[in-house]
């Protein structure tokens, strides 16, 4: 009888507490994902402006999960991919491949371009698209999406932006064409200035929910620690082994991004403008990568490419005749030396849609990935799935102390009724 009592008892609070939990889930789903920026999450528009031809157009790309090229510049999916799953969206067509028809755009779609930068007079950019150029994409597939088009304002606060990582590019450019540190801070409020005239138009259409990236730790770039290597220790973070002077330009450049961010959601308050911390989220990999499951040997070197110490020449891309891949991307950051592995965007979402490196959290938590346990979980930190489990770790424990009690009471009440 005690036995069916408790287990009565203990299915009841496990029953609501799944239940909770169930019903937490589904308050978090979007209607569709709309993707902006450059190679970082271009999901097939460079293929389709540049052709089959294209490096990223033949194997090894896209042989991780894909087994084919698809435009990506990763072995395998990028982060703007694990969005989608983790919000049960489809991958997300570029844009330019639905203009021969065919591909549904109703869940959303990727105006992202490799080479993409934010401003349209950046030089060196090899596809001469800003993010100007995506915006008028944009309105000019939106009458498509909405209709009636009076109904758009509704699907866009449906909807989440991915607006980003777009800028990255403006620097890289200047950087590489020999400008110093100084010359690139001068225009990185121009940068921002667009990015934050593209948020406000989006806002402006119904958006409510946008996320921003940051830039990437590129002193740990291979590129960059190619072309800038040096045999002066004292430029070398010896925590990281990344260029010191390159990761503080990031942190200048993100610091302004987010102060920007913040003058955003002052302007539009109904609106959510999250800023997504890819510099903090990729550093991890280059402090400790074993925790990760990553080679600390080759932690800096390309997986796929040719040259001596990085893995890496400028002359002989990834998806060149002669350039291979290594036999294990997983075990790297970097894919082709300017861009990362499969491996590294999944734990950059992962702790991006666990809310660790967003601002303020964004909890989805429905990406299948075991991050690596650095430090002890924070249940108020995790995802609401994480807290429902953790809340119904702590009821068990209670009903079970209050069963035990009770029967103990029992016990000690019939003893003094026999004496």
């Amino acid at each position: 009888m005690a036995s069916m009592r408790f287990s009565l008892i203990f299915g009841f609070s496990l029953y609501s507490c799944l239940f909770a939990a169930e019903a937490e889930s589904n308050t978090s789903s979007y209607a569709a994902l709309f993707s902006f920026g450059d190679s970082l999450a271009d999901t097939g528009n460079m293929l389709s402006l540049q052709g089959q031809s294209s490096p990223i157009g033949r194997l090894p790309y896209g042989e991780t999960f894909f087994h084919r090229p698809t435009g990506r510049f990763s072995d395998g999916r990028l982060v703007v991919d694990f969005f989608a799953q983790a919000l049960g969206l489809p991958l997300l067509p570029a844009y330019l491949s639905t203009l021969d028809g065919g591909d549904d755009f109703s869940k959303g779609v990727n105006f992202a371009v490799g080479g993409a930068t934010a401003l349209d007079s950046s030089s060196q950019s090899v596809t001469n698209i800003s993010l100007n150029a995506q915006l008028q994409w944009f309105h000019q597939l939106l009458p498509s999406i909405c209709k009636p088009y009076s109904d758009c304002k509704e699907f866009m606060k449906k909807s989440m932006f991915l607006v980003g990582e777009i800028g990255g590019n403006d620097c890289n450019f200047a950087f590489f064409q020999g400008k110093s540190t100084e010359e690139v801070k001068a225009f990185v409020p121009s940068i921002i200035n667009t990015i934050m005239k593209a948020a406000s138009e989006f806002i402006n259409e119904g958006v409510e929910t946008l996320v921003i990236p940051g830039n990437l730790p590129i002193g740990c770039s291979t590129a960059y620690l190619t072309m800038f290597q040096t045999q002066d220790k004292q430029e070398y973070d010896p925590d990281t082994g990344c260029l010191k002077r390159f990761n503080d330009f990031a942190i200048y450049y993100n610091s302004k991004l987010q102060d920007a961010i913040q003058v955003m959601r002052q302007k539009f308050p109904h609106a959510t403008t999250i800023y997504a911390d890819y510099y903090n989220a990729a550093l991890r990999f280059f402090k400790s990568p074993e925790a990760f499951g990553l080679a600390k040997e080759t932690v800096h070197s390309a997986c796929c490419g040719v040259g001596d110490r990085y893995n890496f020449n400028f002359n002989r891309m990834c998806g060149t005749s002669g350039v291979t891949a290594c036999s294990d991307p997983a075990s790297y950051i970097s894919w082709d030396g300017m861009h990362l592995t499969e491996t590294a965007y999944k734990f950059i979402t992962a702790s991006l849609l666990s809310g660790e490196f967003t601002d303020p959290p964004l909890r989805i938590g429905n990406l299948d990935v075991a991050l690596p346990p650095l430090t002890m979980p924070n249940p108020t930190s995790q995802g609401p799935e994480a807290m429902h489990v953790t809340v119904c770790v702590y009821v068990f424990l209670i009903t079970s102390l209050f069963f035990c009690l009770n029967e103990l009471n029992q016990g000690f009440t019939f003893y003094l009724d026999i004496m």
